[in-house]
């Protein structure tokens, strides 16, 4: 096992403060390595410790105060899977990154993480070449550590407000999320028509959270956009249908928007709507990533906000970033409405935070109410 000589003590002394402490855990020294070599170049981050299997980077919990692991999956000894529980039960509010190649099965196998306590996952490149001169890689895994890093500490700090189900963030004590003002609208002023959900860091669990609270009471159609690269999103649609009991599958360009189905957005585009002959349809579109996203909830809301106007209802979850604001803010101009996940049950509190904070929603609850309060008001059977 390689471990950074300097740092943990010292940092631990500083209550908590300091840069992100993370460990790299990969069967791969090169893989370690190159990842060491793009953290050690960020401010704000420091490689605490690195280890070659699971077993291993559980040991190094012992030594070492990290606050992020980056966990591969396949590896001898102990892989990821193995290893993921027994870190967490170690370390209660360790935030745990699962990296792996973009197959069908890793992808599986991440999100099957993620519903183990996992909070993210990243998609290494191919080859080591791609992976030291992949800046969107970088940059995904650097926000990554950076956004999990300050809710670990914000975890740290109150851990009882990150139990599920608990207080809304407008009634968190003051100070504790910052001083901002989250002031509520009015709903919608009929029954909406359709449901949209937009979600990035620890929304894949919160989408299953909420879809196991929904079933397949909700017969609306449904269009989700989660930040995800192609294959996850494929996995993730099927992952929905067999928890909610609706038809589920990525979106197909030119299809028509029906009810009981749920439309996942495909990996790498956006999905929009549009007005078709006498029913609207998903458009597939391969235009520029939005707030450093393809796909991006944006581009979807401002779409369904032309067509559906009042009678769309949003729901943004966790997810670190701001996409979603600029597209929610059409959506009420079109008199539909919006609601947040609150900051205690959320990975990250951007997204929903964003569109909170900007005065754009007519509720803000934690994960557990946000069903309930869609089938209300979609006039659906609530038990």
């Amino acid at each position: 096992m390689t471990l950074k000589a300097a740092g943990s003590g010292a940092v631990a002394r500083r209550g908590g403060g300091g840069p992100v402490r993370v460990m790299l855990v990969d069967d791969s020294a090169v893989i370690r390595g190159l990842l060491k070599r793009i953290l050690d170049g960020e401010e704000g981050i420091v490689v605490e410790a690195s280890a070659g299997n699971g077993k291993r980077a559980i040991e190094a919990l012992d030594r070492f105060d990290v606050e992020v692991v980056i966990l591969d999956i396949e590896m001898p000894e102990m892989d990821g899977m193995t290893a993921l529980p027994l870190l967490l039960e170690k370390k209660p509010g360790l935030r745990v990154i699962m990296a792996s190649t973009l197959t069908a099965k890793n992808a599986a196998i991440s999100l099957k993480a993620i519903a183990n306590g996992a909070s993210e996952y990243i998609p290494k490149p191919s080859s080591t070449g791609a992976l030291a001169t992949g800046g969107d890689f970088q940059h995904e895994l650097v926000t990554k550590i950076r956004a999990l890093g300050q809710a670990a500490r914000r975890e740290a700090r109150a851990p009882a407000l990150r139990r599920p189900g608990i207080k809304p963030a407008a009634a968190a004590p003051k100070g504790l999320y910052g001083d901002a003002k989250v002031a509520l609208r009015k709903g919608l002023a009929e029954v909406p028509k359709v449901l949209a959900i937009g979600s990035s860091t620890g929304g894949p669990q919160a989408l299953f959270n909420m879809f196991e609270l929904l079933g397949n009471r909700l017969t609306a159609p449904i269009l989700i956009t989660q930040h995800m690269p192609p294959t996850f999103t494929t996995i993730l649609a099927q992952r929905l249908q067999k928890v909610s009991g609706l038809q589920a599958s990525e979106a197909v360009d030119g299809e028509i928007i029906v009810g009981n189905r749920i439309y996942v957005a495909p990996g790498d585009f956006h999905m929009i709507a549009r007005r078709g002959g006498g029913a609207p349809v998903i458009k597939i579109d391969s235009g520029p990533p939005e707030n450093y996203c393809r796909p991006a909830v944006d581009p979807m809301l401002r779409s369904l906000a032309a067509v559906y106007g009042g009678k769309l209802m949003v729901v943004i979850l966790t997810g670190m970033g701001t996409d979603g604001t600029k597209g929610a803010r059409e959506v009420v101009a079109a008199h539909g409405s919006v609601i947040a996940q609150d900051e205690p049950t959320s990975v990250v509190w951007g997204m929903p935070g964003s569109v909170a904070t900007n005065g754009l929603c007519s509720a803000v609850l934690p994960l557990s109410g946000i069903a309930p309060y869609v089938l209300r008001k979609f006039g659906a059977p609530t038990a």
